[in-house]
């Protein structure tokens, strides 16, 4: 199988991309004015109720122009490890007592971060996602 057979389109899908790469030609992002743009044309084709290949190898080329314009202009930073503690004892419901009691990780470790004068640890991160049940990677962004 040629590269171009195996990663092209389909026959029958071939007229519906072409209609949309008209519409609103796949380039790279140039303004916040075509981000906006580019996000309606997103907008609408995550609201039809089915994509063809060829609506759906659009949609996922847009959404990648779009997510490396966003980084490279509109890049949001990772949340403090205050901020994702917070979070997630907010998602769980818990308070730092409870998990103060479950991981055996001192309250008043969980102070100090809640209050931004101290850092996760390694230990401090795999106790937070073995009780959360996230993944170290997602506590892992400042360290």
């Amino acid at each position: 199988m040629t590269s171009s057979a195996k990663f092209g389109l389909r026959a029958k899908d071939h007229d519906s991309y072409l209609k949309l790469v008209i519409s609103f030609p796949l380039k790279s992002i140039e303004s916040d004015e075509h981000l906006e743009a580019a996000g309606q044309v997103i907008d609408n084709l995550l609201a039809q109720d089915r994509l063809d290949h060829g609506g759906q190898m659009d949609l996922d080329a847009l959404s990648d122009l779009v997510a490396a314009y966003e980084e490279k202009h509109h890049a949001i930073p990772p949340a403090s490890d205050a901020e994702m503690l917070r979070h997630l004892l907010d998602m769980k419901g818990v308070t730092q007592a409870d998990v103060s009691r479950e991981t055996k990780l001192p309250k008043s470790t969980l102070s100090e971060i809640l209050a931004g004068k101290k850092p996760f640890s390694r230990q401090v991160i795999r106790a937070l996602a073995d009780y959360f049940q996230v993944d170290t990677s997602l506590l892992t962004a400042n360290f």
